[in-house]
This record gives structure tokens, C-alpha cells and sequence, in this order.
């Protein structure tokens, strides 16, 4: 609590903003809760609308377009999170802009001879200083190299990186803050999930990290000549500036220039969805933001891939768990699909696995035992992570923009030719992931890995038998028993002893004579005795409501 007390102060200005724009959008809880009309009435759209009328999906939007940078790229990268946030506030966050006005032609000088320390006449023959784009993070722009190469460049805003450093600090202190008072929140993990977008988010400010990726996708691709990704200049491009070939071509969007072109609209969508295809499948690291803006063709005919920005990389562990994942949808087996999804997301302590199997199995019905070209691939992706999102299963970052690109996919292919199907394209990937997990190479593997595991858990053995007899030894070895109901156990103990002292005790008064007597008979011991039976009658009743003393329950 104190951290998130001195990142408040550390940034006292800009957390005001943010928790400003946060009530005038009616996303603090105590508008909500309070409900104080005559504040809402204050915050209006430019229609006159009151803003806390609007949906939560739209409200969302609006505040993290004026919040700005990193509350944008936050929202964009929410928008791929259906299975967090929900399909509705999904849909709206991919309206998000993040068109930002261009940096004037000092500042973009400065920041590219503050890179290479260099005069900027050194590097450049001609500079168009006009924005071709300019984007939340960086803008782009035309020239020509001092050796006469067209090129692109792209130059990052001037003190960019300082205002989301700044914001991204205070996101992680309202996503502690939403862990400790919201249960309901915590599940999905916010501070986890912050720190991933932190990540991608500083991946994006470090363009060398782009050019790496551009890089190992043109060597992967150098032999295929259907695609080109543009050469990039490493010795005149860093952390802040990317100077890479222009391409000559149009968007796969531009219908006209498709149909001028006499462009096999068809034979185009098949190249685009079987690179990306490898590119996950085969490659393990795909680009992940596949809109037609980013997707080209090119005057040589081939397939143009830009903005390499966004990326995700499937790790090992994964990749095997979407593998099995994919095989078992393949083989449209319900409890062998469900096992894997559980396997693959975070699954919270009270998941009912029953209801999602049954889930599931309706799903099977509903989306796989159907023609594919019956339902849509969005359709069954839509469905699918509606499923992960209504039983609070969180799926891993680089599988949700790999779900994200499959329906982005989906939906350019379908513009160029309305009788494509990713799906039909994921087929051969899945007959091709289950012959191979059949065959004698990967069985040896996975016994190979196997046995490495056992070899480190049997190496370690010794040294942890050493460590726990010297814990012994120093009086340092405690074990912690969590028994549950023991309080309940407990108090009936206690409540059994109680009324035993109390019967026995009332017995001894009526053997002793205790007076006042009436026919001999002591009245107070016969009172005590009473009291006794009474609540050892009571506690048997309880005892045999909660389960008979023989059996177990």
C-alpha cells in the first residue's frame, strides 16, 4: 500500500487526470454506487448525451482515447482479450485511433542525431518531412539514403517513451489497488496482466527489437517467392529510429486497384493464409497484426508484410499445448478437447469442470460435427472464447493474439475471395500435428524429456534430503496442517467433554444425597444429571444430522 502511495505522489498531476477522466466516464465505483445525478448530468457527448448513459464498452473506449498513448495501446491490446473483458468490450476497443498529430521537422532532426550522433546530412540525401502516417508511438516518413536507396523511415515521437513509462507506473498501481478490493477482478490476475502489456508495449518503443523480427522473418521466408518483408538497415536504424526499404505497391484493401491490377484475388488470400500459417505453426513466432493496411501487394506480384511492431512468440510448453489442443479439435472429441483447454489456460481453484465439459460437448455439436462452410471460423472462434471467458479461464497472451490473427485472417481472406476458409487451411496443420505426435521420432522425444526431468529431480534429491535433516537438526523444520472444518471438530470435542463432566457430576450429587431431597432423591443432582443428558442428546443429534460415527461421508 505504501508503494502505491509514493507512485500516486510521484505522479500526483497525471494520476489526477487519469482518475478525473475515470469519474467523467462514470467508471469510478462511486459514481456508480453513489449515484449522484447531478454529477452525471455534467459530463455530456457533443449530441448532449450524458456519458454515464453509455454503454461501459463505449465509455472504455472514449476514456482511453483521451487518456491517451499507453491507455490506447492498453485498449488495443484488451480488444484481442475476449476472453478476459468479454466480447462486447472487445468488439468496441478495435475502434480505438491512435492517429497522434506528427512531431515538426526540429524535433524529428533532433531525435535522429541524438540516435547515431551523427549530423543528420550524413545519413540522409533527401528527407520528406510531410508524414506519411503518424501513429501513438512513432510517425513515418520517406527518403533517400546518402547511397541513393529509397527508403522509409520511422521516427519515435520526441518523449514518448517518458509519458508511458510514467502512465504504465500508475496502471500498475490502480491494478494492485483493483487486486486488493475487487475479488472479483483478481482472478484475471491485473498486475500479471499489466506487466505483460508493459513488456509488449516496451518492445514496441525498441525498434531494434522490430528490425530483429523483421529479420528473422525475411531469413525464414528467403526462400519462398510469393512474399517479401522489407530489408531493414541496421546500420543506420536503433532503438528510436527504423530505417527500412519502401516498397512499391497498395493496400489488398483497395478493391480498384486489385481489379486494375488483374490480381488473382484467390491464389493471393491461399498465399497470405499459408504464411501465416507456418509462421505460427511452423515458425513459432508470427506477426500479429495482420489488418489490410499491413498487408501489400507488391508490383512484383508477391506479398508484402509491414509493420512488424507487434509480434508474438509461442513458447515450447505452449506450442505442444495448442498442438494437442488443435488435434483434439480435429478429432471433435469433447473430453479430450476439454482436458487440454484446462491444460492450456489458467484454470481458477473453483472451475466446475462437469459444466464446461458439457459446454463443450454442445459446442462439438453446435460448431464441429456441422459442414465448415456452414459456420463461419469467427463464428467457431467467437464461440469458443466465450466458453474460456463465461467459465473465468484465462488464456495465455500469445494464444489470444494468435486466436486474434486467425479471425483477422478470416476476415481480409473473405474480402479477397468469399469461398476461403481458414479453416480449411488449419486441416492439413492438424492431420500433419497428429501423424507426427504418432510417430517414433516424437515419442522418443517426449521420453527423452521425460527422462531429463527425472534426472534433475533424482540429481536434487540429495541435496533436498540434506537440507530438510539440517532444518531438523537446528529446530527449524515446521509442518503447517490446513485440516478442514477442524473448528468445528474442535468446538464439538470441547462441547462432548462438557456435557460428560456435567452428567457424571450430577450423577455423583444423586449417589451422594445430596439435599434438598424429595423421596430420596436429590433434587439437584437430578437437575445436573438432566442438563447433562439434554446436551448429550443434542450433540448425538448433530453428530448424526452431519454423518453416522461409522461411516464416512
Amino acid at each position: 500500500m505504501l508503494t502505491n502511495v509514493k507512485q500516486f505522489m510521484n505522479h500526483s498531476v497525471r494520476s489526477r487526470q487519469i482518475l478525473t477522466v475515470l469519474v467523467k466516464y462514470g467508471l469510478a465505483n462511486w459514481v456508480k454506487e453513489g449515484n449522484p445525478e447531478f454529477i452525471k448530468s455534467v459530463f455530456v457527448n457533443e449530441s448532449g448525451q450524458q456519458l454515464a448513459s453509455l454503454s461501459i464498452a463505449v465509455r472504455l473506449r472514449l476514456a482511453f482515447s483521451e487518456l491517451g498513448t499507453a491507455f490506447i495501446k492498453l485498449g488495443q491490446i484488451l480488444s484481442t482479450r475476449a476472453d478476459l473483458v468479454g466480447q462486447e468490450i472487445a468488439d468496441e476497443l478495435t475502434k480505438l485511433q491512435s492517429d497522434t498529430p506528427a512531431d515538426n521537422k526540429q524535433q524529428i532532426i533532433s531525435t535522429i542525431e541524438a540516435e547515431f550522433g551523427r549530423s543528420f546530412d550524413t545519413l540522409f540525401q533527401s528527407f520528406s518531412f510531410d508524414a506519411l502516417a503518424s501513429a501513438s508511438v512513432g510517425q513515418v516518413h520517406k527518403a533517400v539514403t546518402v547511397d541513393g536507396q529509397d527508403v522509409v523511415v520511422k521516427v519515435q515521437h520526441a518523449g514518448i517513451e517518458d509519458k508511458i513509462v510514467a502512465d504504465v507506473e500508475i496502471l500498475k498501481m490502480l491494478a494492485s489497488l483493483v487486486e486488493q478490493y475487487n475479488k472479483e477482478l483478481r482472478l484475471y490476475q491485473p498486475t500479471k496482466l499489466i506487466i505483460e502489456f508493459t513488456k509488449s508495449l516496451m518492445n514496441e518503443l525498441d525498434y531494434v527489437k522490430e528490425a530483429r523480427s523483421m529479420q528473422r522473418a525475411s531469413a525464414y521466408f528467403s526462400d519462398n517467392s510469393k512474399v517479401h518483408i522489407p530489408h531493414v538497415y541496421r546500420e543506420i536504424s536503433g532503438k528510436h529510429v527504423l530505417v527500412m526499404e519502401c516498397l512499391k505497391g497498395f493496400s489488398v484493401a483497395d478493391g480498384d486497384k486489385l481489379n486494375a491490377a488483374e490480381v488473382d484475388t484467390r491464389a493471393l488470400a491461399e498465399t497470405g493464409i499459408k504464411v501465416y500459417l507456418d509462421m505460427i505453426f511452423d515458425l513459432g513466432f508470427f506477426h500479429a497484426d495482420p489488418h489490410p493496411g499491413n498487408i501489400w501487394v507488391l508490383e512484383s506480384g508477391q506479398l508484402g508484410i509491414l509493420d512488424w511492431g507487434m509480434t508474438a512468440k509461442l513458447t515450447q510448453a505452449v506450442q505442444l499445448r495448442f498442438q494437442h489442443l488443435l488435434v483434439a479439435l480435429a478429432d471433435k472429441d469433447p473430453a479430450e478437447l476439454t482436458y487440454h483447454i484446462i491444460k492450456l489456460c489458467q484454470a481458477q481453484p473453483k472451475l466446475d469442470k462437469v459444466l464446461l465439459e458439457k459446454d463443450v460437448s454442445d459446442f462439438v455439436q453446435d460448431f464441429l460435427e456441422v459442414d465448415i462452410n456452414e459456420v463461419p471460423l469467427v463464428a467457431v472462434l467467437n464461440e469458443f472464447i466465450r466458453i474460456i471467458h463465461h467459465h473465468k479461464l484465462v488464456i495465455p497472451t500469445e494464444v489470444s493474439m494468435l486466436l486474434r490473427v486467425l479471425i483477422m485472417l478470416e476476415g481480409a481472406s473473405k474480402q479477397l475471395d468469399s469461398s476461403i476458409s481458414v479453416g480449411d487451411a488449419i486441416r492439413p496443420y492438424a492431420i500433419k500435428m497428429k501423424l507426427a505426435q504418432l510417430s517414433p521420432q516424437y515419442m522418443f522425444k517426449q521420453t527423452m524429456a521425460s527422462s531429463n526431468r527425472w534426472q534433475r529431480v533424482i540429481n536434487t534429491l540429495p541435496e533436498q534430503i540434506e537440507l530438510l535433516t539440517q532444518q531438523i537438526n537446528n529446530g527449524r523444520f515446521d509442518i503447517n496442517l490446513n485440516h478442514r472444518s477442524l473448528d468445528t471438530i474442535i468446538n464439538r470435542l470441547v462441547y462432548g467433554v462438557l456435557s460428560g463432566a456435567i452428567f457424571l457430576g450430577g450423577c455423583m450429587v444423586l449417589s451422594s444425597g445430596v439435599p434438598p431431597l424429595y423421596e430420596g432423591v436429590s433434587i439437584i443432582g437430578l437437575g445436573i444429571t438432566a442438563a447433562g443428558s439434554l446436551l448429550v442428546g443434542r450433540l448425538l443429534l448433530a453428530i448424526s444430522r452431519s454423518g453416522n460415527l461409522s461411516k464416512k461421508r
